[in-house]
């Protein structure tokens, strides 16, 4: 019960000081200092004596820097960074000072990151590595710490205050509004099935049909935000179970993750696996990591199943990771073919033998296979490219290092398969495939909801 407890303070948090209800605050602090106050009387403790309340803002002010991560775009973080808000709370009453999509920011920037990834600057052809494209670790704590550098080097307001980063997705909301039922702004309807879609074509397209000039374009989100506090506080002590279990559906589903910028209490909110970090384990590990670089909405037309398996060979344990994308959209003003360039996190050690439904070439000329470490992983990258209404699947094929294949001869083989931030909907067959006498093949189909541990002890 104290999980729960702690999870609908977290999700309200998150979901209020976000570009679509946080900002209104200013206006409409008595329901929201209601809500608030819920979990300063709850009095929670994390661990350590530490209070949450403290961590919230209770006893002192702090401020945080709020993500929105369009998973619809996916990056390694969770998906491009579109539009973000700094907000200080103090007592738990929040104060908005910033609110904004994150171009502006980057566009009105006088000093830069350079240097961004290969990727990054090769596709998108810039030469800064800009805010919006800050989080390109699937580490969220990582991605965290490099998009306060370079909100700081942008000149962010209250850059050199932030106690916290909290990044979370468009699903958060769609989740919502399947709780509280559809809203209305500016006479147009928006529930959990259109709102994605509905607010991104209104943002970018629908503008000009209202008359708005461009920069004009993002005040929609008032009327979007105000009309969600609205609905959300009706009968809201009825609800709050549906809160409460949904506050903890979207940290395990990682559509929400934290980082305090303060160690103390990062580790608080590591140790309950709010971070969205990669996790230190010992045995076997696979992340697939998908980052769509083509500037379109195409991540939501792909569904993606992926498939680990495991086979003895004469050389040694031969792994071979495959993802299977499904198109199913067209071209249009949102999508278009999925561009991505994506990497599979494996155990340390691990070597590369072959990748297989890459793209080789593009305009720019010849592509070849990257390789790296991060965050104690082993890294293997390719790019991608899937035109809509077709399926296509790429395959990394890699043999285990000793530690596992150690861990197989001792019959105490484990495996972490962590979920990217963001996705939804993966679905995960497991096929190992072990030597005849260590008695440890096994089949299994399940979806990637969550993080997945498997432990197999014989």
């Amino acid at each position: 019960m104290r999980l729960l407890k702690i999870s609908v303070i977290i999700f309200i948090l998150a979901l209020s000081a976000t570009v679509f209800a946080g900002y209104f605050w200013l206006k409409n602090t008595s329901p929201e200092k209601i809500v608030l106050n819920v979990g300063k009387t709850i009095g929670v403790s994390l661990t350590n004596g530490t209070n949450l309340e403290k961590v919230l803002g209770f006893d002192k002010s702090k401020t945080y820097l709020i993500l929105f991560l369009n998973n619809t775009e996916l990056r390694p973080g969770g998906g491009f960074i579109g539009a973000y808000a700094v907000v200080r709370a103090n007592k738990g009453v929040p104060e908005i000072l910033k609110i904004e999509g994150s171009e502006r920011l980057d566009n009105s920037a006088a000093t830069f990151v350079d240097n961004p990834p290969e990727p990054i600057s090769r596709r998108l052809k810039v030469k800064h590595w800009y805010f919006r494209d800050s989080n390109w670790s699937p580490d969220f704590a990582l991605s965290a710490e490099r998009a306060l550098q370079i909100y700081q080097t942008e000149n962010g307001i209250g850059a050199a205050d932030i106690d916290a980063v909290i990044g979370f997705t468009p699903t958060v909301i769609e989740e919502l509004l399947e709780i509280i039922g559809p809203i209305t702004a500016e006479g147009m309807e928006f529930n959990a099935k259109n709102f994605t879609e509905k607010l991104e074509y209104e943002v970018e397209y629908g503008y000009k049909d209202r008359g708005e000039q461009f920069n004009d374009r993002k005040n929609l989100l008032e009327d979007v935000g105000l009309a969600i506090i609205a609905k959300a506080r009706e009968n809201l002590l009825w609800r709050l179970q549906k809160y409460i279990t949904l506050g903890k559906k979207i940290l395990a589903e990682k559509q929400v993750a934290i980082y305090a910028v303060d160690k103390t209490n990062q580790e608080l909110l590591r140790q309950i696996n709010w971070t969205g970090e990669m996790r230190q384990r010992s045995g076997d590990y696979l992340m697939w990591v998908d980052a769509n670089l083509a500037a379109l909405k195409t991540d939501a037309a792909i569904t993606r199943s992926l498939e680990y398996r495991i086979i003895s060979t004469s050389t040694g344990y031969l792994a071979s990771a495959s993802m299977k994308y499904n198109h199913t959209g067209k071209y249009d003003w949102r999508t278009s073919r999925y561009l991505s360039y994506t990497r599979v996190f494996v155990p340390i050690g691990s070597k590369l033998v072959k990748v297989t439904g890459a793209i080789t070439k593009d305009s720019q000329g010849d592509l070849s296979i990257g390789q790296g470490t991060e965050n104690g992983r082993q890294w293997f990258g390719a790019y991608i490219n899937i035109a809509p209404g077709t399926t296509d699947t790429l395959t990394f094929e890699y043999l285990l290092p000793e530690t596992v294949v150690k861990q197989i001869a001792d019959k105490q083989y484990n495996l972490l398969v962590q979920k990217q931030i963001g996705t939804n909907d993966v679905g995960l067959t497991l096929d190992l495939f072990f030597a005849k006498n260590t008695n440890l093949n096994t089949n299994l189909n399940k979806y990637l909801n969550t993080d997945k541990e498997f432990k197999i002890n014989n």
